[in-house]
C-alpha cells in the first residue's frame, strides 16, 4: 500500500509540477525555440555560434512580429484576418507615392498608418455591422487592396534608396548605438503594449470574452460590434505599420511585398499556442512564435540539408510545438497518451 501511495504521489507532484509550467505564458514554444537554437548550433556551427546571423533575425522578423501580434488578437476574438498581406502592399505603396511623388516621408508615415487604418476598418464594418463571416471578408478585400495596389502602381517597384540615413529611416529601420536593430525594438515595443492590452486592459477582457462566447458576451453588456470594428481597425493599423518597417528596411517598393507573409504570420500565431477557436491567446507564445518560423528557413539551409526538406521539417516542427503547448497546458493528456501507448504495449 505505501508504494501505491508513493506513486500516486510522485505522479500527482509530476502532474503539479507540469500544472504549474503550464502557467508560465509561453513557456512550451519557448523551450522549443531553445532546443531549435541549439540544434541549430551543433548542426550549423560555423553560422550559428556567430552573432550576424541573429542580428539578421532582428531585421527580418519584424514585420512578421508586428503583423502575428495584431493577428493575435483577432484570433483571440473567434476572428481571423487573411487581408493583411495587401495591405503590406496597399500602405507601402502610399507611404511610396507620398515620398517620391509629394517629397515628404513623414506624410507618407502618416499616409501608410491611414491606409492600414481603412482596411481594418472596412473589415470591421462588414463582419460587425453586415455579418459576413470574418474568413469571407478578408479573403475578398485580400484580393481588392491587393489589386487597388497594383492598379495604382502599375506593377511597378519604387526605389526609395534617396531616404537611407535621413530620420525617418534612421527611427523605423536604422541601428541604435550602431549595432541593434530599430525595427526589432518597434516590434518588441508593440508586443509589450499588445500584452497589456490583452492581460491588463477592458478591451483584452472584451476581445477573449467575445472569443470564448459571442452570445454571452452581448448579455453580459459588451458591444460586440463596437469592439469587434475597433478590433480590425488596430489589426489594419498594425499592417500598415508592418509595411513601414518592411518597405523602409528593403529602401524599395514592390507591389507584391506583401504576398509571402500570409502563412508565416499565421503558423507564429498558432505554433506560439493562441486557440484557433478563440478565447485564450498569448503574445509571449506569438513573439518566439515568429521567431522560430523565421529563422526556420536559414537554419535548415545552414545545417547542409537540401532546399526541398524545408516544408517538410517546418510542418513537423509546427505540429511538435502546439503538441508541446497542449501537453503542457493540460498534462492530463499526457496521462491519456501514456495508458493509450501502455494499453497498446500490453
Amino acid at each position: 500500500m505505501s508504494t501505491h501511495l508513493s506513486t500516486n504521489g510522485a505522479g500527482r507532484a509530476r502532474g503539479l509540477g507540469l500544472h504549474r509550467l503550464g502557467h508560465v505564458e509561453g513557456l512550451p514554444i519557448i523551450l522549443v525555440c531553445i532546443l531549435l537554437v541549439l540544434f541549430f548550433v551543433i548542426f550549423a556551427p560555423r553560422v550559428f555560434l556567430h552573432w550576424p546571423i541573429y542580428f539578421s533575425f532582428l531585421t527580418t522578423v519584424p514585420p512578421m512580429m508586428v503583423l502575428a501580434t495584431g493577428l493575435t488578437l483577432v484570433v483571440a476574438a473567434g476572428e481571423i484576418d487573411l487581408s493583411f498581406p495587401s495591405t503590406l502592399a496597399f500602405s507601402g505603396f502610399l507611404f511610396s507615392v507620398c515620398t517620391t511623388s509629394l517629397g515628404s516621408p513623414w506624410l507618407g508615415v502618416l499616409a501608410a498608418l491611414a491606409g492600414g487604418a481603412l482596411v481594418g476598418v472596412v473589415n470591421g464594418l462588414l463582419v460587425a455591422l453586415v455579418g459576413v463571416p470574418s474568413i469571407i471578408v478578408t479573403i475578398g478585400t485580400q484580393f481588392f487592396w491587393a489589386g487597388t495596389a497594383s492598379i495604382l502602381s502599375g506593377g511597378q517597384s519604387d526605389a526609395l534608396q534617396q531616404l537611407d540615413g535621413t530620420a525617418v529611416y534612421e527611427i523605423f529601420a536604422g541601428d541604435l548605438f550602431g549595432f541593434l536593430p530599430m525595427q526589432f525594438l518597434w516590434a518588441a515595443a508593440i508586443a509589450v503594449v499588445t500584452w497589456f492590452i490583452l492581460n491588463r486592459h477592458r478591451f483584452g477582457e472584451h476581445v477573449l470574452f467575445i472569443g470564448d462566447n459571442r452570445q454571452v458576451a452581448r448579455v453580459a453588456g459588451i458591444n460586440v460590434v463596437r469592439e469587434t470594428i475597433k478590433l480590425f481597425t488596430i489589426m489594419g493599423l498594425l499592417g500598415g505599420f508592418a509595411a513601414l518597417l518592411l518597405t523602409l528596411e528593403n529602401l524599395n517598393y514592390f507591389s507584391t511585398q506583401g504576398q509571402g507573409y500570409l502563412l508565416p504570420a499565421l503558423a507564429g500565431v498558432f505554433i506560439g499556442g493562441t486557440s484557433v477557436f478563440g478565447g485564450t491567446a498569448t503574445i509571449v507564445g506569438t513573439f518566439f512564435g515568429t521567431f522560430i518560423i523565421g529563422m526556420l528557413e536559414a537554419g535548415i539551409v545552414a545545417t547542409g540539408i537540401a532546399g526541398f526538406w524545408v516544408q517538410a521539417i517546418e510542418g513537423v516542427i509546427f505540429v511538435a510545438a502546439v503538441t508541446l503547448h497542449l501537453i503542457v497546458e493540460s498534462p492530463s493528456k499526457l496521462k491519456t497518451l501514456g495508458s493509450f501507448v501502455g494499453l497498446h504495449r500490453g
